[in-house]
């Protein structure tokens, strides 16, 4: 219990720069990790067997958010619960988390898994695929979704850990399973030929999510020194907090899936099919740059959520300010060189120079927003926090659905290239999204305000 103490300590009352590194670091690093699954994939398949493999691993990826949505819902809400929980010192509620969230897990894990076996190469075609990337696409996605129990649990428990605080543990056991998968994709891919070689990438991901449950288990059931894995059971007075605030965050993922398949298909409609491999390139590398500001957020939230648990106002205000400004610098990095050789960053994936050439300024304009993500993601991450989910989903589902699918389906007939609206449309929904998100957060801040001046009152008056 006295580490559990420490980091609420620190949370609380530890230097807020300092504390944002303790955080942030492993939470980077873990989510980092996380996302080498799919970008690897997407390597050695490119590289080891073909373009058309490759953009059968990207044209499935949008699904696998199937499983991300499930875990975020789970997770994110259990974390939100939890952080809030600590800053209270609500002992019961802590000690009913896992045994909920382990519960709600085997129930959505095994219906996507039946769900997804079955319908495979229809959600699959919902994305545009065809022929042989319809073929390898199914082959990769089913394999995926065998998987989802492992991953699901993984990810889920991982977001508790960080909500308690215990980040470099988190990263630890996600670092095993991606360093894991790294070594095996080569070694399968090779061993199962260039013929199955999509199959063996597959297995590689399993196998390393596999390993990441066990681990993640055998914390929650030995090591955790406060959060551990009692009854498992649904806990009725848990779901209704841990569904309203992680909602939001499955949207992110869901509707992601959504958006994607929409993406994909519309490419497919305007433009060659090279264009397919274009997005699903320029997706990778979106994918894997917001990594980093996930980590970032993962960081934030359980120094948000407990000092907003505990009243503590000031330290919410403060924590915001640092964490912005470190996600924006962390950003950068992405960004710069991005803009700077955008067909560098496409031949990672993508060996047809002509493709490339195509590419790279369509890559330059997905990516024109991404200097401002950090704050986004940042405000979206504050509303799940503290306890506002609506202010959350609202922003997810304007960014995934509500405002980018009518205008990928409008712009493209503004451009010479219509394909080129694709890309735009996703550069003028975040720009709306960001100035929403901004407004929300500044409303929130002011509420707290007011909040402190009634409490100072009152205690003056008494």
């Amino acid at each position: 219990m006295s580490k559990q103490v420490g980091v609420k300590d620190s949370l609380l009352h530890g230097d807020v720069f300092k504390t944002m590194l303790s955080l942030s670091v492993p939470a980077i690093l873990g989510m980092v990790v996380i996302g080498l699954y799919n970008f690897m994939d997407a390597v050695f398949v490119g590289r080891m067997v073909g373009p058309e493999a490759m953009t059968a691993v990207k044209v499935s990826y949008p699904f696998t958010l199937l499983n991300t949505g499930v875990a975020t819902l789970i997770g994110t809400g259990s974390a939100s619960v939890l952080s809030r929980a600590i800053g209270k010192n609500d002992k019961n509620t802590v000690d009913r988390i896992m045994g909920n969230l382990v519960a709600l897990i085997l129930i959505f894990s095994l219906i996507i898994t039946a769900v997804g076996m079955i319908f495979t190469p229809n959600l699959l075609k919902l994305a545009g695929a065809k022929g042989d990337i319809l073929s390898e696409a199914t082959r990769y996605l089913k394999v995926i979704f065998v998987g989802s129990l492992f991953v699901n649990f993984a990810q889920s428990a991982n977001m508790v850990m960080r909500g308690e605080g215990k980040l470099k543990i988190a990263m630890s056991i996600m670092a095993a399973g991606a360093i894991l998968n790294i070594v095996l994709d080569p070694i399968l891919i090779h061993l199962m030929g260039k013929e199955n070689g999509i199959l063996g990438a597959a297995y590689a991901t399993v196998a390393s999510q596999i390993t990441q449950a066990v681990f993640t288990l055998w914390y929650f059931l030995k090591k955790s020194d406060a959060i551990r894995i009692n009854r498992v059971k649904v806990e009725g007075s848990l779901v209704g907090q841990v569904i309203g605030v992680g909602v939001s965050a499955m949207l992110m993922q869901v509707m992601t899936m959504v958006q994607q398949t929409i993406m994909y298909n519309t490419v497919e409609r305007w433009g060659s099919g090279s264009w397919q491999t274009i997005l699903g390139a320029a997706l990778s590398l979106q994918a894997f740059a917001f990594i980093p500001l996930w980590g970032i957020s993962q960081g934030y939230q359980p120094a948000i959520g407990t000092n907003y648990g505990a009243k503590n106002y000031d330290r919410v205000r403060a924590f915001t300010r640092t964490f912005m400004l470190a996600a924006t610098t962390l950003a950068l990095l992405f960004y710069v060189p991005i803009m700077l050789a955008p067909k560098t960053m496409l031949s990672m994936f993508i060996t047809d120079e002509r493709i490339v050439a195509e590419g790279a300024p369509m890559l330059r304009v997905l990516f024109s927003m991404y200097i401002a993500y950090g704050v986004l993601i940042l405000a979206i991450t504050f509303f799940q926090a503290v306890g506002k989910g609506g202010a959350a989903a609202l922003m997810a589902l304007l960014r995934q659905a509500a405002l980018f699918l009518p205008l990928v389906i409008v712009l493209p007939g503004f451009f010479a290239h219509h394909v080129e609206g694709v890309f735009y449309a996703q550069m003028i929904t975040d720009l709306v999204v960001l100035a929403i998100g901004v407004s929300l957060m500044a409303a929130s801040f002011r509420s707290m305000k007011a909040e402190e001046k009634e409490v100072k009152s009152n205690s003056m008056a008494a």
